[in-house]
């Protein structure tokens, strides 16, 4: 099955001829009112804001338990409160990096640049589309919840859409009553969107993690995922995705296995290894081991690091790198939750967080997939009811859906955690701030050391929300441009 289901390229003067095509198409609707019959209309030119009742009733009784949803408003607010000064630092470093150490590899292309299905090659038209829309409907009535938990009334909820391609969605509030709910309320409305989208994501490594019990391997034969160059592996001959087979003849099981059997060789010596390839080919390739104490020297590691880690002058060296089991494509996306997980409920809470940032590079290390095809081929279901309801193309399937749906929602949510307005971030910084200052306030009326007036709260605290929001930004495009310049 292939995990990039529904990929194109993207030729850009194809994507601007299809916008204009767009905007046009728009211009009509607007002039013959096919935009007010549908209760939309046209933003930014090019953006269709599409808005509709449908849910509001579904909204209502999904709400009716007011006083949960205020606890899960108030969880949601110290989370996100927690992850949108994460998120602040993550950008600051990020910035002072690009300063300090100017990225030296090649630029992303346009298309790279923006998180549009389709165009963006790292991420599928099928399967992303399919994600955004889910996830952009888990974040709006995220808000809504909370907005009729404390009262707040929803007119309507909407996409927006370039053609059909969803943008983004909303939950269109009365804006009055928003304006007048006291801070914290209208804080919790804020951060439930970013909120619920952080705990789909963690329901889906959850789910993926059960699913990942339902796979087995073909064989117990371990592969490699890269080659270091010019070591002994390239020089044989050896590619990435290599299944190793036997080494002098001796049967290869698992990681434990390759390295046991490695340990009884030095340096120097010479190694029959017998590989499957990724076309499925088989070869015997004649490798010569090199020093694994010299290569990492050579890397910089330091003599007492080596020594701590065991590595001694003449220990053996294969040259290749991320030796894993059969079941490793599988297990990398459930990870700590993976039935195969070597660790106990304190690892699991520590490496969760971790893996969750880990699973957003890993279209871009795989060039669009959740699994490399190699590592799909691996796999077989393993004997139980979902793996025999199912078969391998229905389990494929859906771990697909989990991970992208999982990688979207982590994308939305982190995304608009970024304390810079129009994102949900930067309206939770401004009322964060806000309230500081009036504690600072009152802590000043109280002592008698200071007297704050109260326009002078709104004012600072405004005026500061807009300076962060454009000192991020012009960190932001300063990260995602200096590779151009």
């Amino acid at each position: 099955m292939d995990g990039a289901w529904g990929s194109v390229q993207a030729d850009w003067r194809f994507v601007v001829l299809l916008i204009f095509a767009w905007y046009i198409m728009l211009r009509l609707w607007e002039k013959d009112g096919t935009l007010d019959r549908w209760n939309a209309s046209r933003v930014f030119g090019v953006i269709l804001m599409v808005r509709s009742n449908r849910g509001l009733k579904t909204l209502e009784r999904v709400a009716r338990p007011r006083r949960f949803w205020r606890i899960y408003g108030e969880v949601s607010l110290w989370l996100c409160l927690l992850c949108m000064f994460v998120v602040a630092l993550m950008m600051i470093l990020a910035f002072v990096t690009s300063v300090l150490s100017p990225p030296s590899a090649s630029p992303p292309t346009a298309s790279e640049l923006v998180a549009i299905p389709g165009i963006n090659p790292m991420i599928p038209l099928g399967w992303g589309t399919m994600a955004f829309v889910i996830a952009l409907v888990i974040h709006e009535f995220g808000h809504g919840l909370l907005a009729r938990a404390h009262g707040m009334r929803i007119r309507a909820f909407g996409l927006l859409q370039l053609g059909p391609l969803p943008l983004g969605a909303f939950a269109e509030p009365q804006y009055q009553e928003l304006h007048k709910a006291p801070r914290k309320e209208r804080m919790r409305m804020f951060a439930a969107g970013p909120a619920t989208n952080l705990f789909a994501a963690f329901i889906c490594l959850l789910l993926l993690g059960g699913l990942a019990g339902s796979f087995t391997s073909t064989s117990d034969n371990p592969h490699v995922r890269g080659i270091i160059k010019d070591a002994g592996a390239d020089n044989a001959g050896m590619q990435p995705w290599d299944t190793i087979l036997r080494i002098d003849d001796v049967e290869i099981h698992g990681q434990e296995g390759f390295q046991t059997v490695i340990q009884g060789y030095q340096a120097n010596d010479t190694i029959v290894v017998d590989v499957r390839h990724e076309n499925g080919s088989l070869e015997s390739v004649d490798l010569l081991l090199s020093d694994k104490y010299d290569y990492y020297i050579e890397l910089g590691w330091s003599e007492s690091n080596l020594e701590a880690l065991g590595i001694q002058q003449g220990d053996a060296f294969v040259g290749v790198e991320g030796i894993s089991p059969s079941t490793a494509g599988i297990d990398r996306l459930a990870g700590p939750f993976s039935p195969r997980f070597e660790g106990g409920v304190a690892s699991q809470v520590i490496y969760t967080p971790i893996h969750i940032l880990n699973m957003m590079i890993l279209p871009f290390e795989l060039q669009g997939v959740s699994m490399h095809p190699v590592e799909e081929a691996m796999l077989i279901p393993a004997d139980g009811f979902i793996g025999e309801s199912l078969g391998m193309t229905g389990l494929l399937f859906i771990v697909n859906f989990f991970f992208w749906l999982m990688w979207v929602n982590i994308l939305l949510g982190f995304t608009n955690l970024l304390p810079m307005v129009p994102f949900d971030g930067g309206h939770l910084f401004k009322d964060w701030l806000n309230g500081n200052l009036n504690r600072l306030k009152k802590i000043g009326k109280k002592t008698r050391l200071w007297n704050i007036h109260p326009m002078w709260v709104a004012h600072i605290s405004n005026k500061a929300s807009s300076l962060s929001s454009i000192a991020l930004l012009v960190m932001l495009l300063f990260v995602l441009f200096i590779p151009y310049i």
